[in-house]
């Protein structure tokens, strides 16, 4: 496999997007989140910055393996909040191929939460994506961009490391 162009998310370019997400939020009048979930893991860190910038408290779920059955008790008592009237705004680093984001709406619906009552924001939005996110600081096509975007969290890994992430889903940069 050729290694993909490695594109570094920098300090500033993280700040950058969770401002323009703050932003977002700001602008609209009718829909304020009452909690913000920061998707683990990559979603961690923004969400915090987020949580900061937006002055709306946090929670997180760890989806990182994708093990439902794991994240279960978390998605049950979220669900549970939307019923009383919280608004939760799930937060992730990118919706490459919206995998995470359906499978959790997926998820949420089945343990009851409301239609209106959760919506996603991320960094980095693919608009060929398989699932949409209510709010992103920035769009990308990966029909177009093929780059492998290394957030400043990720930057910390080996250089190994970041090429096994890449291997893992070797179709989104193809």
């Amino acid at each position: 496999m050729t290694m993909p162009i490695l594109t570094a998310v920098t300090h500033a370019d993280l700040i950058s997007d969770v401002r323009a997400l703050a932003a977002l939020i700001d602008r609209d009048a009718a829909w304020r989140p009452t909690l913000l979930v920061g998707v683990g893991r990559g979603g961690l860190v923004p969400a915090v910055y987020l949580s900061h910038a937006a002055g709306v408290p946090m929670e997180s779920v760890d989806y990182s393996g994708h093990d439902d059955a794991r994240v279960a008790p978390a998605i049950t008592r979220l669900a549970a909040l939307t019923r009383d009237g919280a608004r939760l705004l799930f937060v992730d680093d990118i919706n490459d191929s919206g995998r995470t984001i359906a499978q959790l709406r997926t998820l949420l619906e089945q343990a009851g939460a409301p239609r209106g009552a959760v919506r996603f924001a991320t960094l980095i939005d693919n608009r060929g994506s398989a699932a949409r996110v209510e709010w992103a600081a920035r769009t990308i096509d990966r029909a177009v961009t093929k780059d492998w975007f290394v957030f400043p969290w990720e930057a910390l890994a080996p250089a190994t490391s970041i090429a096994a992430d890449v291997a893992a889903v070797p179709e989104r940069t193809a």
